[in-house]
């Protein structure tokens, strides 16, 4: 059977493979190849969407972001390649700077690799980053409100009345997704919520993202890449998906 001859069911697999090595698909290069319409592929991506196995994006689809685990079942994963990341980031945060750290295991690993002794004040609204500022005695704001569970992290509306009083250097965003056309993405809408209303108070953004968060959306958008100024990525973060990034004009930096 040649792939013009291929079912629903299996053009639809193949469209999911093709996603889960690239992380992207364009429509009308599946239409070509396939031997269809660029209509029946678009509907075969809105179908793919409302099950949850895609993200639709102008002209085509992404993977559905790998980041539905709890805070506490992230920081068991990939720990080598996180304090990497953050040994790359901490060198990007000048002395004397007024840090936020979002809430994610990255970001975890960035608080027990910022330097001491340069004067900065870091606020986040995770239990488990403040602690990790506090054992390496910098100034350490939290936030306060419940907890949500999944995020080791708060985000309701306490924690939106405490970020009112920041006006962060750096926000170090903690991101679900990141691509050039979905922009950084969350995986809730509470989450992106509060995630735009720190960004809209900071000065800069960072994101310092795992492998699997490049050419990822998730469900809710936070800020296009035009408002991200640095990304942190890892040694062997694919080359074009590094590219694009650049492209975007965010500043790229490669751990290790």
């Amino acid at each position: 059977m040649s792939v013009q001859d291929l079912l629903l069911g299996e053009r639809q697999a193949l469209i999911r493979m093709r996603l889960d090595l690239s992380g992207r698909v364009i429509a009308a290069e599946l239409a070509q190849e396939l031997g269809v319409s660029e209509d029946t592929i678009r509907r075969d991506l809105r179908e793919m969407a409302a099950s949850g196995f895609c993200q639709r994006v102008y002209g085509g689809a992404l993977r559905i972001s790998p980041a539905s685990t709890t805070m506490n079942e992230r920081m068991t994963i990939g720990g080598a390649r996180k304090a990497a990341l953050a040994r790359a980031a901490a060198t990007l945060v000048p002395a004397g700077a007024t840090v936020f750290l979002d809430a994610g295991s990255t970001n975890l690993a960035l608080a027990r690799a910022l330097p001491a002794g340069q004067g900065l004040t870091v606020a986040t609204n995770a239990p488990a980053i403040a602690a990790a500022l506090l054992e390496r005695d910098l100034t350490t704001i939290q936030l306060g409100g419940l907890i949500d569970a999944r995020l080791g992290a708060a985000i309701g509306a306490k924690a939106m009345r405490d970020a009112e009083a920041l006006r962060p250097d750096i926000l170090v965003l903690g991101v679900c997704g990141i691509d050039p056309e979905a922009g950084v993405t969350a995986g809730s809408f509470e989450e992106a919520e509060f995630k735009r209303f720190l960004a809209s108070r900071s000065r800069t953004v960072m994101v310092v993202a795992t492998n699997d968060k490049l050419s990822t959306a998730a469900p809710y958008s936070v800020v296009p890449l035009s408002r991200v100024a640095q990304v942190v990525i890892e040694a062997d973060a694919d080359d074009e998906e590094a590219a694009a990034l650049k492209v975007a004009g965010i500043e790229t930096l490669r751990a290790g």
